[in-house]
Order: structure tokens, then sequence, then C-alpha cells
């Protein structure tokens, strides 16, 4: 290790000499390196120790780290100090290996995209290239340890420890504000001198967009000489990728015209919500949208284009047009009479005519400048349909600038993404392979749709987004042709599926999107929407390049999926218009439930025959398990997230919760006895989900890493008291011995992957959270118990909070009995007993005093 580090340094600070020679740009004192290490060592003690400013953390054990010392010497230090037990140098023992390797080919190798570390030998020095760069700047700073009190401090002196500290706290983000500006500015002054062009920031305004509290993200374009140059020498990269294409729509020719339609829809009323749509521009003027459109509120995002040219420019039928149209209506359209719509639409254009995302428009800017614009404007908008993915399926080595940026807006702000999946091509070419590819390789539907190259397209794996894929309607036919899908319901041949990143359950839900269709001959013929209209969902369409119907079935893709979705929410706000987003988004995903032959594996699963061959069993599992990646949660439902019925109740906090690391907040659910009477047998479904945000960080590589503060839940043991629970949930011990039998609810997802109906996935892994149980009506305990836990995650700021909102809901299958009015008496009941021990216990302490 030491001989490694020392010619590391040796053969850093020769090629900085030979650049000095060369009068190339100046560069930060800094070399990176390149390090494996034990994957369980907290990463902040390599910085701690050795100095070392974390760069990007990545998978088995490997670690980007820059050194502003280029003699490294407190690294030799501790190496020379490991054999006579210098305090610290134990940490030698949890680095595996120091990479001395003057061409840098293991570093290019993770910091690089597959195509540009391919290319990198080849790359001309006279030859453009536009790049979107990761630079790291979360420094060597660190917050200390908040103080304890000890016995001795007196009021002052202990006033003056909590001062230091604060003063201590302050300077960290200052130090790391002001080195965030010092990279800046070294970018600036390098893209000066290879004549070169920040993209993103054309205006010369600072940096807005990309921002994240250890990082940011430009698009540069510079020569390839300059290229070179800046990745091999500038010690803090984390990421260089190419721009993304953004995908088309499963598309085909417009169909024949039809009758006009009777139809005069009128004006949401003045205090509707509205829905902003980020995509193509929206034709405005359209007899079926006009009357709900934001005019006043409509801008255009594209560069070098004039703000009000909002115009849906996309032939032949539109793209944001379509998508406005699907927010308003949903799955009909009416054909006559005076439909008074239900929301306002905001014009957000961020595509051109070809229904592309220029590389001068920064995709992470793009949707920070529409959300804050909309958000900020007189409706302060909340709800953002966002149908626009890159063309392939996202990286997991590192959240996206585009997808770390929505999660930092939902941070900032109560809004709420809805995300399309993305679409999978009918054809491509490796890596990024079609429907067609597929089919050749011998992997049939529904089978591909869990392959690697079928996963959420970028920003998708955005964990705040809600993320939208698409379900069939049915199976249709129409001479040679047919769907794909095989059944009402089934996923779309098109749609991406889950997991997303760091297994995260994406998308979370479904909404039909309709299907692509194909051929019996070998190799099939394939297309997308509009050979079979009734494999389509029904779409306003765009008029202004050609004559057509002012709707039709000609189109399909998760584009249409997310619109629908997009509209329950907005359906939501209508009826909790004070609530936050968070609980916008758990109500819709709380109301999503599986179609019935997703929902008939987990009853074969939850209720299996005696004596079930093991092989059965297996291929269930694997039935349920590609249900969860395509389906998600399921279809949501209007009526579920926005009203109860006799039948099934759902409670909700009400406003924003705040949880700190290490705290945890209980919550009761008393069960009435009338409901789990030993002579009555009914089915009660039971869903409870969990939506929170934090703080993001994108140089780190694991949900845990990413988050200022994450946060899980759970539930108490069948009999358990309410104090024991309250133990047992913030002591957090690991235990892997799966439960008894009847000790817990028989959760679908469970907290660990290996105890749920459904195996190899887990609930927790990303902000959204839920489970759902089926349990006997005499099997439910007198009361039921939720703990929702607070765990550190990157800050040691203990200010650091998440956000949350939690949702759960009873439900009788089959409504035999009613059980909202004694549920609602039950808490009712609580409550009293609540208040009345918390003002005898405020009387205790008065009287104390």
């Amino acid at each position: 290790m030491q001989g490694a580090a020392q010619a590391l340094s040796g053969n850093w600070k020769q090629r900085q000499a030979q650049r000095q020679g060369q009068a190339l740009p100046v560069m930060p004192n800094g070399i990176p390196i390149l390090l494996k290490v034990d994957p369980r060592l907290d990463l902040d003690v390599l910085r701690e120790y050795f100095d070392f400013e974390i760069v990007a953390e990545q998978e088995e054990g490997y670690v980007i780290v820059a050194s502003a010392d280029i003699d490294v010497a407190s690294f030799l230090a501790m190496v020379n100090g490991f054999a006579v037990n210098i305090h610290g140098s134990a940490t030698i023992a949890s680095i595996y290996q120091l990479f001395d390797d003057p061409n840098q080919t293991d570093r290019l190798g993770r910091i690089l995209s597959e195509r540009l570390f391919a290319e990198w030998g080849n790359i001309a020095d006279a030859q453009d290239f536009i790049v979107d760069v990761g630079i790291a700047c979360a420094g060597t700073q660190e917050i200390p340890a908040v103080p304890k009190r000890g016995k001795r401090d007196t009021d002052a002196s202990w006033a003056a420890k909590e001062l230091d500290w604060s003063q201590k706290r302050n300077a960290a983000y200052d130090t790391w504000e002001a080195l965030k500006i010092e990279r800046e500015n070294q970018i600036e002054s390098f893209r000066a001198v290879y004549h070169g062009e920040i993209l993103h920031n054309i205006d010369g305004a600072p940096f807005s967009a990309g921002v994240l509290p250890d990082s940011f993200t430009v698009r540069l374009k510079i020569s390839g000489k300059g290229l070179k140059d800046f990745v091999l020498n500038y010690p803090y990269i984390f990421e260089i990728l190419e721009p993304e294409d953004i995908v088309l729509p499963q598309a085909v020719a417009a169909q024949a015209g039809q009758a006009g339609q009777q139809v005069a829809p009128t004006p949401p009323n003045a205090d509707a919500p509205a829905v902003c749509v980020i995509d193509s521009g929206i034709q405005e003027g359209h007899a079926l949208l006009q009357p709900a459109v934001d005019q006043a509120a409509s801008h255009c995002f594209l560069p070098g284009t004039a703000a009000t040219a909002v115009a849906d420019e996309v032939a032949p039928g539109g793209h944001g047009t379509r998508v406005a149209g699907a927010v308003l209506y949903g799955e009909e359209i009416p054909k006559a009479g005076a439909p008074a719509l239900p929301f306002w639409i905001q014009n957000a254009r961020v595509l051109n005519a070809q229904n592309l995302m220029p590389v001068t428009l920064f995709p992470p800017e793009a949707i920070r400048q529409a959300v804050e614009r909309f958000n900020d404007g007189a409706r302060q908008t909340r709800i953002f349909n966002h149908s626009i993915n890159a063309r392939g399926y996202c990286r997991t080595r590192y959240m996206s600038a585009w997808a770390a940026e929505i999660d930092q807006l939902c941070n900032e702000r109560d809004v709420l993404v809805v995300q399309s999946a993305g679409n999978l091509p009918i054809e491509g070419a490796a890596p990024l392979l079609g429907i067609r590819e597929h089919l050749a390789g011998g992997r049939d539907y529904p089978g591909y749709l869990t392959e690697d190259s079928v996963r959420v397209a970028n920003p998708g794996q955005s964990l705040q987004a809600l993320t939208v894929g698409s379900v069939a309607y049915d199976v249709a036919e129409s001479g040679a042709w047919r769907t794909f899908a095989i059944q009402p319901d089934g996923p779309s041949a098109f749609s991406r599926t889950g997991p997303g990143i760091w297994s995260v359950i994406k998308p979370e839900v479904v909404a039909y999107g309709g299907d692509a269709v194909r051929t019996t001959n070998n190799p099939p013929d394939i297309q997308g929407g509009g050979r079979i209209p009734a494999a389509c969902p029904e779409l306003v369409r765009s008029t202004l390049h050609a004559v057509g119907p002012a709707s039709d079935r000609d189109d399909a893709g998760t584009s249409y999926a997310a619109p629908k979705v997009a509209r329950i929410a907005a359906q939501v706000q209508r009826v909790l218009p004070d609530e936050p987003a968070l609980l916008y988004r758990a109500l819709v995903v709380q109301s999503a439930q599986w179609p019935t032959w997703a929902e008939d594996v987990l009853t074969r699963l939850r209720n299996p025959l005696d004596n079930q061959p093991q092989a059965e069993k297996q291929a269930l599992l694997g039935a349920a398990s590609h249900a969860l990646r395509c389906l998600g949660y399921g279809i949501p439902d209007e009526q579920r997230a926005t009203a109860n019925t006799d039948h099934r109740t759902t409670f909700i906090t009400s406003g924003e919760t705040q949880i700190h690391a290490a705290e945890c907040h209980v919550y009761q659910v008393p069960i009435p006895p009338e409901l789990r009477q030993q002579a009555d047998e009914f089915d009660v479904r039971i869903d409870v989900t969990l939506s929170y945000v934090a703080q993001p960080r994108r140089t780190r590589r694991n949900l845990r890493r990413y988050l200022s503060t994450w946060v899980d839940w759970k539930t108490s043991n069948l009999g358990e008291g309410l104090n024991d629970f309250r133990v047992r949930a913030l002591k957090n011990v690991a235990n892997d011995n799966e439960p008894l039998p009847g000790s817990t609810l028989p959760w679908t997802l469970h907290e660990k992957p290996q105890w749920g109906v459904i195996r190899d996935h887990k609930r927790n892994s990303g902000t959204v959270q839920k489970d759902w149980a089926v349990v006997r009506s005499n099997a439910l305990p007198d009361h039921f118990c939720i703990a929702v836990v607070g765990h550190q995650g990157w800050s040691h700021d203990p200010g650091s909070v998440a956000r949350y909102a939690l949702a759960v809901t009873f439900e009788i299958q089959g409504g035999e009995i009613t059980i909202y009015e004694p549920l609602r008496a039950a808490i009712a009941e609580l409550q009293a007993q609540t208040e009345e021990i918390e003002a005898e216990a405020e009387m205790e302490v008065e009287v104390g005093e």
C-alpha cells in the first residue's frame, strides 16, 4: 500500500510538471485516487483520518477520493503508524487496495459512460463533444457531533458549548457553498482556455439546475483535446455522460378523419387545481381543451425560441395536446353536451417540433425552470405531468442529474411530479434493444419485460417522482394483427419496468396506455399504436398539421398513462386542497390495486394447497415477482383515492409531519369488537402507504446515503403492547429470523425481502412505501399500531429532517359488513382518551411546580 501511494504521487507530480511545460490550463491542487475498501466502512473516516474528499462511492467497495495533498502525507503516516498502533491507523486494515494506475484506466472506467470509455483511445483533439459532467464539491469539512451536557456544566459553560457547535455548523455550510463557487469558477476558466461552452448556463447566470449539496452537473461543449485534459487532470469529476435522446411515442400514421364532435366544454372553477403539462406544447385553441387552458401562464423554455411559441408542433397529431386531453378527460372523451372541465391546464413547452429536447437545453434546468415558474405563479401549481424520458434504460451507478433534480425540487417545494416510465422501442440496437430484438432472441412477451434493457428510462428512477407504467385494455384482434396482451389489464408490450435504481419499486403504479400489436408471422411484424384502435386509449388529437378528428384512438404509450394518474392526483387536490403533495402521492398509491389476474397469483400464494409441489410454489413466486416489476402497486382508482365508503375507511395524517433521525412516531388504530367477533370470518384488506421526502446527495451509491434522513415504517405484532412496540421500533434491532406464523400480519412485501408473500422485494427501499395484507376479521388484534422511524442518512446535522404523510386503509372485501362508522367511533374514543390523559399529565406538572 505504501509503495502504491508513493508511486501514485510521483506519477501525478510528473504529469502536472509536463502540463505546466505545455502551458495548459492551471488545475486545482488535488490528486484523484481509486480505492477499494471494506463495503461496511463508514466512508467519513476517509475524510477524518486521511483528509480525503469523497468524490464518488461505487459498487463493491470501490471509492474515488481526492487528496489536496499530492504527497498523500496523511495516508502514508497512517500506513507507517499501522504497525505501532497510532490512533486511527487501524482504518488502514479496511482499505484493501490503492490503485497505482498511470493511465487511470480503472478510474476512467468508473466515471465515463460506456460509449465514451470504449472510444477514449480514439478521441480526436479537434472533435467537438457535448457531455454532462458531474462535479463533487463536498470537501473535507463536516458538521461536528452535537455536544452533550456534562454533569459539571454550568448554564454558562453549556451555553458556550452550544454556541461553539452552532458556529462550527454554520461554518461548515459556508465552506461547502464557497467550495461549490470555487469549482464553478475553475470550470469556467478551463472552458475559456479551450473555447468551450457551458450550454446549460448560456446567459452567464449562476449555476442553478443540477446543483445538489455535494455536487453540481454542467452540460459542457468542448474539443476532444480539452475533454481529455479535463477528465485526466481534474480530480473532482465523478461522472461524464453524453446527453440522452428523448424517446418518441409509439405512433403510426394518422387515422382517417371522423365526424366532428358536438361538444362544448365549460371552464373549470376559478379555484380549481392546475396541472402543468411539461411537454411539446399544446394546441391551446383546440375545442376540447381551450376553456381549461391557462393561456396567460403558458411559456416556451426552448433556447432561441420566443417564450410565446407554445403551440404543439409535433406532427401529425401532437404529443403535449394528447397528454393535456388525458389529464382533463381520463378514459372517455364526451361526444356531446357541455361537460364541466375539472382542472386548469398549464402549458410548459420544452420539446421541439421533432418531439426532442435540444442539447442546448439541459434537462435538469428545463424541469427546474418549469416547476419554479408555475409553482411560484398565480395558481401556485403543485402537480406536474412529465411524459418525457430518455430513449434508453436508466443507469444504476448514481442517480442521474435529471432524476436528482426532481428529487431536489420535491424536497424544496410542495410539488408532485407524475413521470412516465418510458417506452421500449419497436426496434433497437444493442445495448438499447427493442421489442423485435427480444422476440428474435427467444424472449417472448411478457417474459422480456423483466430484462435489464427494459428497465425504467431516465428520469423515471427518481425517488420522488410518481412513475407510471402502462397496461393494455384487453385482448384485441383485427385481421392478421393482434395485441401482445393475452388477458385484460396485462402489461403493455412497450411499458418499461422495474425495479429502478437501488431495487426501488418502479413504476409505482400503472394506467391504461394501450398496447403494441403483432402478426402471427415468423418473425412477426410489429407496430405501435393505431393499427388496432381498440388497443389504444382515446386521446384528444392536434389538428394543427392535418385535417383529422378532434379525438381518436391512434397512439399508445406510457406518455398517455401518466396524465391519467396526474388526473387522479388533481382530484385528490380538489378534495384536500390544503394538504401536502406528499399526501396526494400517498393516496394515489394507496388507491392502487393489482388487476384480477395478478391478485389471483397472490391468493394462491396466501392459501397454498396441501402438499403443494415446490416447483409450483416457485412458479407462483416468480409470477408474483414479475407482476410487481411490471405493475408496481397496481392501477389507481379515483374513488378509492378520494372517498370513504361504508365498507372502506382510509385514515390519513394531516399536513406534513417532520421526523429527525432516531425519532419514532407511533400511530394507533383501535379495532372495534364488532369487527373481530370470533363467529365472523370476513376478509379484511389492510393497506399502508408512507410517502416521504428528504435532501438528496448524488455522489453516494445507495438509498441510505443518497438521502439526508431516510424513513421506514413498522407495524406491531399480534398481541404486542403499545409500549413494547414503541421500544422495539426505535431500537431497530436486526432480526433475520422469520416471524412465527400468526405472530404478524401476512404482509405482501414486508420489511425483509424473504418474509413477504412476494419474495426478493421489500417495501422500504423507496420514498413511497406501500404494503397490504388480507386477514380474517376474527384474527384481527384489538389495536393496530404503526411506527414511522427516522434514520440518519448522509447528513450529520441534527437539524436535518424528512417530511412524510401516512395513509392507512381498512376494507371489507365483498362488502359483507360496514366498517366506516365503527372505526370512526373507535378513533374518536381513542382521541378523547388521549386528550384526557395529556391534560391530566399537564395538571400534575403544574401542581408539582
